[in-house]
Formats: C-alpha cells, structure tokens, sequence
C-alpha cells in the first residue's frame, strides 16, 4: 500500500496516541479537538488529491525504493525534474488549501539528512545513510506523513549548546547503550506534529566538539513514550472553539512544541549521534530546501490573497478602480518573483555525493528574503483593496439571530447583485489570511530568520569573483 486513501490517513490517526496538552490540559484523540482538526483535514487533502486524475501527476511519483508510486513527500530528490516538481506541487495545493499542510517539512528533512549521512558513513565507516534509506522505505510503503523537527529552544542565544547553564536547551544524547540512545530537550514550533505519523529530528545549527552530544539525528514514532506534544497559542483560535466566523472553514494551521522527556531512539533510527561536523551542514540544507519549498507554497497562498483582493473589489462595487488595478499588479509581481527565484533554484541545482539533489542557495534564500518583505506588502494591498470590514463584522451568530439578523443582512451588502452572506465569508477568509498569527510570522521566520537568509546569500554568492568583473571593465589591474 504505496498511495493511502483520505479515508486511511484518517483511520491510521485513530491507532496513534500522543500525549498531548492543549490550553493546560491533557486531551486524548488530538486529532478530533476543535484546534487540531482543521489542520488535519489539510494534511488530508494532500491524500485525497493524490488519488484524483487531474492532481496525481502533481503529487505522485515513481520510487525506485520499492518500485511502486509513492508520494512526492517521501521521495528523494534524485533530479532537477524532482526539484521542479515539488514547488509546482507546493504552488498547486497552496492555491485549494488557503494554508500549510505540513508535510513539505519532512521532505526536506529528508534529503537534507540523506546528504549528510552519506558524507558521514564516507569519512567514518558509519551505517547512518542505510538506516536512513530503510526509513525513507518503509515510509513509502506505508504512506506515512512525517513532520520535521529542527527548531531547539535555545535558552541564551549567546552562547553555543554545551555552554547553556541548563544543558538540555539543546536536543542532546543523555545516554546511549548497545540499544540505542537517550535524547532529552524541546523543540518548538512544529508545525502540524498532530497530524503525523513520525518525527524525524536534526539539529539546528552548527556544533563544535563540545557539543557533539547535541549532534543528533533520529526518527521516531509521534507517540513515542516520552513525547509530549503541547499546543502553542495562535490568533482567531476561539473561532474554531466556538466554531463560527472561520472564514476559510476547512483548513488552519496550528504549530505545538515537542518535549523529549528522556526519549529512548533504537540505532535503527539514529541518523547522527555525536559526529559533530556534520550538524551545521545537515541543518543549513534543511534551510535551503524549506525556503526553497516556500516559493512553492506562499506564492499559491499569495495567489488566493490576489483572488481574495479583486474578489472583494467586485463586492463592494469597485472592479475597475485603476488604483485597485495597480496594486494588483505589484502583488502579482511579488508572488510571481516568490515563486521565479524557487523555480530559477530547481533549474540550477546540482547533484551531490549521496544522488541527492541540493538546490542553488543563492536563489532558494532569495526567493524566501523576498517573501519575508514583499509578502507583507501583498497582505497589506489585499487589506486596502479589502477595506475595514475586514476588521470587525458581526459574528454568525449574530447573522443567525431572528431581531437582528436581517437588519445586518440589509445594512452589509455591496454590490447589487451579490448576496450579503457571500461577501461575509470573503472577508472572513481575508481576515484569516492577514491576522493568522502563525501563517503570517512564517512568512518572515519559517525556515530560519531573515538574517540567517541573508548570510547564507552572501557565504554563497561569490562578491570577490563579482569584484574581478567590475575590475576588468573599470580597466583596474592587479
């Protein structure tokens, strides 16, 4: 069973059991609760369309790891071809979801720790790459979502992993036996960890010799004993607990910290365990492949967000204002830009060592630079074409009410030929889009800080050979 069924993702939750705490209490069946079954049913949708004609090109393809069709999100990217295919992928399920669907982060997990391992077992005679690939299979065979976890807590930022005056600030190794290894620590921000099968861990920056204990890898089941997953406040959330004035009703985001309560990991599953110079290169990939993924995912989102804005432009009257036209033009070509640099990316990838594909740093930190900014500005556009309702209609439930329903049925109207109730739900949709805390901060922050963009662009673009340039046509010589 390669491809699993909508009807199967949703069956195979209910014989997963993580421990989980939402809003100070410990709930059973996460996957049901009103702040988490929204984003299941994204995560849903990425098994439903890859059993639809139209959409399974988009998301399926051949693995030559169990010679049978597999889902995009768990393969390797072997090819240019591959690396292509997932921001088309990623633009093409943005554009039906409205929202994160959470897999691209096991994706890109992957392949950034298949490069590593493969260096790792060259220089040192390990097996990582092995155990990595058998992983990969029997994720593939079973159709498993996985989710990522990269980010640590970090405790004072200035000082590195082994110099912490807590030590467990930092995912690390406590104790390791023939069996396997002991890991204790936290990591935040994991987007969707609700909706998977399997976490698979890396560390999230580079180490030196005294933190080797922090340099470690490993995949594990979401409910192994010892996690514990705890759920992280975002806006608009009472509306999903009061369940009314979503907006976008089907589909949300939600992003828990994990905790690693003395979490025992077999070796089988142990991609990296103290080979300390391979932490930092296993975790800038992960970035480049996520920010990559991201000129997939926010130009489809950025594309709903300019559907949205000429949308309400129709509704309140005004379809051929020029200024509204103009600002449609700069959204357009910010998200067309988003989306060019991750393309420009997949085209000029290269192979590495392992097979694996690593895609250009240069364009993939671009593409995401560009989002953290310009993407700001799309929302702003679509909240000045939107105009101030945007802020404050009534509730449903004020809608539903028999005194003062019609009164605001007759008083929020537009356009003459659009009824009030749809009108309503494009602006709660465009409230979503805009004040949606963790969407919007991802914007600027997933797959690491601007700053870290910044530095990345700059470690890879080569200034002094663009200095040469500048010599030879300024006629400078030496």
């Amino acid at each position: 069973m390669a491809l699993k069924t909508i009807k199967e993702y949703y069956d195979s939750l209910k014989d997963i059991h993580p421990t989980t705490y939402i809003l100070g209490q410990k709930v059973e069946n996460a996957y049901e609760h009103p702040l988490i079954k929204h984003m299941v049913a994204g995560v849903a949708q990425t098994y439903a369309l890859a059993q639809e004609a139209e959409s399974k090109e988009k998301l399926v393809a051949m693995s030559g790891l169990i010679d049978e069709e597999v889902s995009r999100f768990l393969k390797f990217y072997e090819s240019r071809d591959d690396l292509l295919a997932k921001v088309r992928m990623l633009k093409f399920l943005t554009q039906r979801i409205g929202t994160c669907f959470m897999r691209c982060t096991g994706m890109d997990a992957m392949n950034a720790a298949g490069i590593e391992t493969y260096n790792c077992d060259q220089k040192y005679g390990t097996s990582y790459y092995k155990r990595l690939v058998n992983f990969v299979r029997n994720m593939q065979q079973n159709d498993f979502t996985v989710a990522s976890g990269v980010t640590d807590v970090k405790g004072d930022r200035s000082k590195r992993p082994s110099q912490q005056a807590d030590p467990d600030m930092y995912l690390r190794i406590v104790d390791r036996d023939s069996k396997g290894i002991v890991v204790r620590g936290a990591k935040i921000h994991q987007t969707g960890s609700l909706c998977a099968h399997w976490l698979l861990i890396i560390p999230t920056r580079t180490m030196q010799e005294a933190d080797k204990d922090y340099a470690v890898a490993f995949a594990i089941p979401a409910d192994a004993e010892g996690i514990v997953h705890v759920y992280g406040r975002g806006t608009l959330e009472a509306r999903a607990l009061q369940d009314c004035d979503m907006g976008n009703i089907h589909y949300s985001k939600f992003a828990p910290m994990i905790l690693f309560n003395d979490v025992f990991v077999p070796w089988e599953q142990v991609f990296l365990a103290g080979e300390y110079e391979y932490a930092g290169p296993m975790v800038i990939n992960f970035g480049n492949y996520h920010r990559h993924s991201h000129g997939g995912c926010k130009c489809g989102v950025g594309d709903v967000m300019i559907g949205a804005a000429a949308l309400s432009a129709d509704y309140n009257g005004l379809p051929r204002v020029s200024h509204i036209k103009n600002k449609l033009a700069e959204m357009l070509k910010t998200t067309e830009a988003i989306y060019g640099c991750s393309i420009a990316a997949s085209v000029e990838a290269e192979p590495t060592p392992s097979g694996i594909y690593m895609v250009d740093s240069v364009l993939s930190n671009t593409s995401k630079l560009y989002e953290g900014k310009e993407l700001q500005e799309v929302i702003r556009m679509m909240i000045e074409i939107a105009g101030g309702m945007v802020a404050d209609i009534p509730s449903d439930k004020d809608f539903e009410n028999p005194e003062i329903g019609p009164l605001l049925q007759k008083y929020l109207k537009g356009a003459e030929d659009v009824p009030t109730e749809d009108r309503v739900h494009l602006f709660r949709l465009i409230e979503k889009l805009a004040f949606e805390s963790r969407d919007v901060v991802s914007n600027i922050h997933g797959a690491g800080s601007p700053e870290t963009h910044r530095m990345t662009i700059l470690r890879n673009a080569n200034i002094e050979s663009k200095k040469e340039l500048a010599k030879k046509l300024a006629g400078i010589k030496g």
